[in-house]
Parts: C-alpha cells; structure tokens; sequence
C-alpha cells in the first residue's frame, strides 16, 4: 500500500474523485489545447520562419508535459499492459512517439518525412478532451451544473476536435505535396537526375500520391491547417462555398467524412438550440429526462463512466465506509475494488 507522495501522485492519475485528479485534467487539456494550435502554427509558412525557435521550444515543453503524463499513467495503471495496448495508451504513446524521435536525430528516418506526418497524430489527444467534458457531465464532485451549458461545452470540444482532426488529416493529405519544403526537394531530385544526365532539368509538379494525377498550381489550396480549418467549417456547415476543394483521391476521401461529421454535429446543435428555446419560453424542460441535474441523474451518468468508483461514493454517503478508506481502495486494481467493497458490505 503507497503512502505519502507517492499515494497522492497515485490519485492524481487514477482516482477520478480526486480533486487534484481533476485540476491535473484541466491542465493537460490547456496543453493539449496549445499544442494544437501550435501545430498549425508550424504550417504557416512565413509565420514558422520567423518564429520556428519559439514554436519548436514551446514543442519541447508540451512534449515533456505528455511524457509525463503518459509515464505517470503507464506507472498507475492496473495493468500495464492492458494500459499500453488500450485506445487512450496507443494515443498519448503515438502523440509523442514521433516527436521524441525527430529530437533524437534519427537519419534514418528524419528523411522519409514519415514521422512529420506522423506527428499530426498528435492532435487525436482533443479526443480526451470530450472524455473530461463527460466526467464534469458525471458531476463527481457532487456540484449541480446547469446541463444546457454542460452539453454546450461538449459540443464545443466535439467541435474543436472534428475540425482540427478534419483539417490537419486534409493538410497532410493534400496540402503537403505542395508545400514549398516538398516542391524545393522534388525540384532537387530533378536537377540532379538531369545533371547526372547532361540533360535540362524539368519543372517539379506535384502529383496525388494514389492515382499519379498532376495537381495544377490553381488548385493548390490547402497550404497550411488554418486555410484547412476555413474550408473544413465550411463543409461542415454545409455551406459550400466551392472557394476550397480537394483535388486528390485520399483528400476527397477526407471530405466524405467531414461532410458526414457536419449533419451529425449540426443535428445535435439543432437539439441542443431547440431544448434551450423551450426553456426560456416555458422556464421548463420539454420532459422529465430534460430536468436540471440531481445528484441522483449525475450519479448515474457517473456509473456509466466508472461504476465501482461511484459504488464507493454511495457506500460512503451510506457511511459504509469513511473517505480514507475510499481513498484507499479506489487506487487498488478492478478486481481488488469489488472484493473489498464486497467484504465492507457484508459487514
């Protein structure tokens, strides 16, 4: 059993009804929320030439913060194997798994450019953004919320995460192989092949990786992910403006999906537009189901999410057992939790 530090370390990564558990969430998502930017940031050509140092020294720093996240929740973790292989593992490992490999230089694989594009990876981490904004939904802490603003602020990470994820996946996709670094080293290719042949060399063109078509410099739209967050805002409010389109096979792929993503999260808005307006005209919710929350309604959304820790919270409103000892068992591994709450009920 840990004590002292290494108890309280232990809380801040595992047990959700830690205070300290949620303010160390609240601050990995302020960095996960910076870290995005900054990956945008590092596609504005002109912007990334005058300030690349600050932006690869604001790298490092959120690189060390998501290492140590992912070894504090690797050294926690139940199982650490389940750990690893699971979703949340795979995502905080290859969030920062390319990183840490082009900080150490590795040859043989800094020139394929594979683990640059690789590093968009990292903006999959917005995802556990909406995984906090359901546990606040939960109301662990016991605290009322009002659910309008709740669901509200949901539907803004969901948001922030489609278009992100959207736009940085369309960049990569499309917008790379007309970026000035690709266009400069194909152009390089193609002077020394034609000097290795005495011939004049050809202008570079850039060309869909999948199907060979040549992309026409009038359709070279997507040059950085803020360009892409404009036509990805617009696809998903199927407004359609038609100034930004993908020319590219894996990029038309892309907007399938952003368009499918768009009627989802207009109907939610729609939903959520459509239960606010009845509030405010009737002062009431539209049905039973609709009502402010109760500790009773947060309590069962909590079970959904992590039902042993919210079995211990009602055995401990039950004082069935005291807030150290919920402490105490609520860090121990699944199986361990239940025999021990099993053990304190039989008493």
């Amino acid at each position: 059993m840990r004590s002292g530090v290494m108890l309280f370390l232990e809380r801040i990564f595992t047990d959700v009804t830690f205070v300290g558990y949620q303010r160390f969430q609240k601050f990995i998502a302020v960095f996960i929320f910076l870290s995005c930017i900054g990956i945008a940031a590092e596609t504005l050509t002109d912007f990334a030439a005058g300030y690349g140092d600050y932006l690869r020294f604001f790298e490092k720093i959120t690189l060390a913060v998501f290492v140590i996240e992912y070894i504090g929740n690797l050294y926690f973790a139940p199982s650490r194997t389940k750990f690893i292989f699971s979703f949340w593992g795979l995502v905080d490992l290859m969030s920062i798994l390319p990183s840490l490999t082009l900080m150490l230089n590795v040859s043989a694989l800094r020139g394929t450019k594979v683990l640059r594009v690789m590093r968009v990876l990292r903006v999959l981490r917005v995802l556990k953004l909406a995984r906090q904004a359901l546990e606040m939904l939960a109301g662990s802490n016991g605290k009322k919320r009002n659910p309008l603003l709740v669901n509200l602020n949901i539907y803004l990470i969901t948001l922030f995460a489609v278009v992100m994820i959207s736009s940085s996946a369309m960049y990569y996709a499309e917008g790379s192989q007309y970026a000035p670094s690709t266009i400069s080293d194909g152009q390089a290719a193609l002077d020394a092949v034609a000097a290795a042949n005495g011939g004049e060399a050809e202008t570079y063109v850039p060309h869909d990786p999948l199907t060979g078509a040549p992309i026409p410099d009038d359709k070279h739209f997507f040059d950085s992910i803020p360009t892409s967050m404009w036509w990805c805002l617009v696809t998903l409010t199927t407004t359609g403006y038609g100034d930004l389109y993908p020319v590219t096979l894996l990029g038309r792929i892309i907007a399938v999906f952003t368009m499918f993503a768009g009627l989802i999260l207009f109907s939610i808005l729609m939903n959520l537009v459509g239960r606010t307006i009845m509030i405010l005209l009737f002062g009431e919710a539209v049905d039973e189901t609709q009502k402010a929350d109760t500790p009773g309604d947060s309590l069962s959304v909590q079970a959904q999410i992590h039902p042993l820790s919210t079995a211990l919270v009602l055995m401990e409103r039950q004082n069935l057992v005291t807030a150290d000892q919920a402490a105490r068992i609520v860090i121990l591994p699944p199986g361990e939790i239940r025999a021990a709450m099993e053990q304190l009920a039989g008493k």
